[in-house]
């Protein structure tokens, strides 16, 4: 705070009292010492004076004159000496009065307005701030109101010892503008001097100085929360890397961005860059400054040619690693052509955001890791369903062709009942690879929604496997995009068992939304009993009951099969919504 009406006043080298004080003992010290052999020395040369005169009449005269005037104005003008320096002193004391209480004035709305920075600091957001900027101008101005308004419609109001709910003609205003934007209004009982003007004026200042540190927390946690919704939305790793480096190179106003990932065999390469002239990737090595990033393990800056070789434009970059409890998983590189672009003051919050990123490009990899062993088991799938269907029944169809090759002549009866035998069982697997390819097909989730997905999927299989499939769908859903593949697979696994082995002619699916989610898909095929092939892979989708039961409990919900031979079967699952 630089405000001169908030510092204590100087006091003067030589206080009044003191130089008051000072005088008075002179005088009356000079009186005490000079005045008694003064008048002793005058009375003696007056009365040798008036002994010369040789007159009784004129003798007396001459006493009478002497001591009766001239005793008594000396006196007079003695004391009136000693009385003058007795008011000297008193008019020091009331300015020092006055001066040691301009000084606990000072002192006090020094202390006021340290309580007012404090309070600014301590201020979790940018509401807070208006409000204790409010209460602190009126404790530290002594206004009876104060409002204070910043660009946004935002502002705060406080009130000072007054019966008045809201300012009234009768105060007098002083609006001083902050800052950045916006207004300080103050009112008073009395005209403000201009030291308080000057005051509210250092107010202002100290008010945007909090102002614009609580914009900034904000647009933090905002920054961290946009970083946060990207990682959990977003699984494609080039994708996820654009989004969350666009949003800490608009943070720091850089305008170039990278970043260098450890491949298999700990060797930094380029997983996503961009600037000026666009994106690129394609796995070069990094440069030495990203080395010396990884090595040092903190945030590190750097300038001239080690710049240039990161970015070519760049006059200064910003490296921050990123690492787990695992080791080293790359390098984030910021960039701009401007030397004093990054703030040192907000690289702790990007060293947290290149933290989020971290975890970030670990669940993306483990996300494709886990497509692949997805893939990997789904082709051994098809590789066990042709091998044990397809190909077996295609291998009885052909040897029954052999057969009818050699009884075509000898008995042509039999081989023309052969051969329908075939062609039936080769119509049979043409629609189990339907039925295969059908519940193979990708199914967009992201693109259409869950129940748009389902609509199409319910439709198509009813078309597919010439039986009458209906949706029935009532309630709000609204479930996590993790809990929307669990149904969705849970519903293709029950339609196949359906295609596969209920011989129906009809199935019906609903949707429920409530506080859970409630899917079913009923049946009028020929049952089963659960308790004999509970545990059972299928071969459709390579899920069991068991294994679909597990799915669901994992998410908080339940799942149960009603069913018994001849009467179809009933599948529900509960979810909890989001």
């Amino acid at each position: 705070m630089s405000d001169p009406a908030a510092q204590p006043p100087a006091l003067p080298a030589n206080p009044p009292d003191a130089l008051a004080g000072g005088r008075l003992s002179d005088r009356v010290r000079l009186v005490r010492n000079v005045l008694p052999p003064l008048i002793l020395l005058v009375v003696i040369v007056v009365e040798a004076l008036i002994l010369r005169l040789h007159d009784p009449v004129l003798e007396v005269w001459a006493h009478l004159l002497f001591y009766g005037l001239l005793g008594p104005s000396v006196t007079f003008f003695s004391v009136e000496w000693i009385a003058e320096g007795t008011r000297a002193r008193e008019r020091a004391e009331q300015e020092l009065r006055g001066l040691y209480g301009q000084l606990s004035a000072s002192h006090e709305q020094l202390r006021a307005v340290q309580e007012l920075m404090r309070d600014l600091t301590d201020a979790p957001d940018l509401g807070a701030v208006l409000d204790v900027a409010a209460r602190g101008a009126v404790r530290v101005t002594g206004a009876t109101h104060a409002t204070l308004s910043v660009p946004g419609g935002l502002s705060g109001t406080a009130r000072g010892e007054t019966l008045l709910g809201t300012p009234s003609a009768a105060l007098y205003p002083l609006t001083v503008s902050i800052p950045g934007g916006g207004a300080l209004a103050l009112h008073f009982q009395r005209p403000p001097s201009p030291e308080t003007e000057a005051l509210a004026h250092a107010l202002a200042a100290e008010v945007a100085t909090g102002v614009e540190a609580a914009r900034q927390r904000t647009l933090d946690l905002m920054t961290l929360y946009s970083v946060d919704q990207s990682i959990r939305a977003e699984r494609n790793m080039r994708r996820l890397l654009s989004r969350v480096t666009r949003m800490m190179a608009e943070r720091m106003g850089a305008g170039a961005r990278a970043v260098y990932l450890s491949d298999q065999d700990g060797v930094l390469r380029l997983e996503y860059a961009q600037d000026r002239r666009g994106e690129t990737g394609g796995g070069n090595p990094a440069p030495p400054f990203a080395h010396r990033v990884a090595e040092a393990g903190t945030p590190l800056l750097t300038e001239g040619e080690e710049a240039a070789e990161v970015f070519a434009e760049a006059q200064r970059v910003l490296g921050l690693p990123m690492r787990d409890e695992d080791g080293l998983v790359g390098v984030l590189m910021l960039g701009d052509e401007q030397p004093d672009t990054f703030d040192e003051a907000r690289v702790p919050l990007l060293a947290l955001m290149a933290g989020q990123a971290t975890l970030a490009v670990r669940n993306a990899r483990a996300h494709v890791y886990s497509e692949e062993l997805a893939i990997s088991d789904e082709r051994a799938r098809i590789a066990r369903e042709i091998h044990d269907g397809v190909a077996q029944s295609l291998a009885f169809a052909a040897l029954k062709l052999d057969i009818v090759t050699r009884q075509m002549h000898r008995d042509p009866a039999q081989a023309e009942a052969e051969v329908r035998a075939a062609s039936t069982l080769l119509r049979e697997q043409i629609r189990e690879v339907r039925r295969s390819i059908f519940a193979l097909r990708p199914i967009d989730l992201e693109r259409y929604g869950l129940l748009e997905t389902v609509r199409r999927y319910v439709e198509d299989f009813g078309e597919q496997n010439s039986l009458r499939a209906t949706l029935s769908v009532t309630g709000e859903i609204h479930l996590s995009p993790g809990d929307e593949a669990v149904v969705f697979r849970l519903l293709q696994e029950s339609l196949n068992n359906v295609a596969k082995h209920a011989q129906a002619s009809e199935v019906r699916v609903s949707l429920h939304g409530g506080e859970h989610l409630t899917l079913r898909v009923q049946d009028n095929g020929a049952g089963f009993d659960p308790g004999q092939i509970s545990g059972r892979v299928s071969s459709a989708g390579g899920l069991g009951l068991l294994q679909m039961r597990e799915r669901v409990e994992a998410r908080g919900g339940h799942y149960r099969v009603l069913s018994s031979p001849g009467h179809g079967t009933v599948i529900e699952a509960e979810m909890p919504q989001a």
